[in-house]
Parts: C-alpha cells; sequence; structure tokens
C-alpha cells in the first residue's frame, strides 16, 4: 500500500492546519514551520521551524507546545519530532544553544581579567 494515498493527504492537511490555526505567531513574528517528514504508519511526524524561529528564544516553548497539543488533537500522531535547524539537538531542545564547547564568550567581571598592556579593568569609573 502506498503512503501517498488520499487519507494521507487528509492527515498532511490537518497537521498543517493545526500548526496555523494554533501557532500563529510563528508566521506573525517571520518564522515558518514546515512538515519535514510524515510516517502514517508510526504516527511520527518530523516539523521544521525555519525563518525568525531559527534562533528565537522562545522557540523551546514553542516546540514543547506543539508536541504535547498536536498528539492530542490529531490522534493519528503519536511521536512529534521538532527543529529549528540551529544545531540545538535532537528535537531542538536547546533551542539552538547547545553546549557543544568553543565558540561561546565567557562573562567578564571588573578586577577579574588583565586587558592587553596587562592592566588589570576595574570597570567603569563613577562620576564622582
Amino acid at each position: 500500500m502506498s503512503v501517498d494515498t488520499e487519507g494521507g493527504d487528509d492527515l498532511r492537511e490537518r497537521i498543517t492546519n493545526f500548526l496555523r490555526r494554533n501557532f500563529p505567531q510563528i508566521q506573525m513574528h517571520g518564522g515558518s514551520a514546515a512538515i519535514q517528514q510524515l510516517d502514517r504508519e508510526s504516527g511520527e511526524v518530523h516539523i521544521q521551524l525555519g525563518g525568525a524561529c531559527s534562533g528565537c528564544g522562545i522557540s523551546p516553548m514553542t516546540i514543547q507546545a506543539i508536541k504535547s497539543r498536536m498528539t492530542k488533537e490529531i490522534p493519528e500522531i503519536t511521536t512529534v519530532h521538532a527543529d529549528t535547524g540551529m544545531g540545538g539537538g535532537a528535537d531542538g531542545d536547546l533551542g539552538g544553544m547547545g553546549h557543544s564547547g568553543g565558540g561561546g564568550m565567557s562573562p567578564s567581571f571588573p578586577g577579574e581579567s588583565a586587558d592587553e598592556q596587562g592592566e588589570e579593568d576595574e570597570g567603569p569609573q563613577a562620576p564622582f
């Protein structure tokens, strides 16, 4: 049996409508949500959030809401995988802010580091 049946297209359409109806803020804020893969037999769907969603600080919350609500509202879907494409790990659970080492900046505090001339940084001077 082919996976591209008419009933399957209905499921894809229901998922798309679910995303538009329940998460209009995605599109309103310049983002997008697309079905990357749909396995009707296992009930798994892979959603890719793009545009402004990539790197957005609340993308992890949006992903969790999609996962929670889609499985409740569309009974054929048992598992939702979603990602922002920012390399945040499986399902975008880190929202593109993974701790994969390197490239990050450490906080610096006055008096804690030395500048290029070897002088200590004591922060900005008070005007009094």
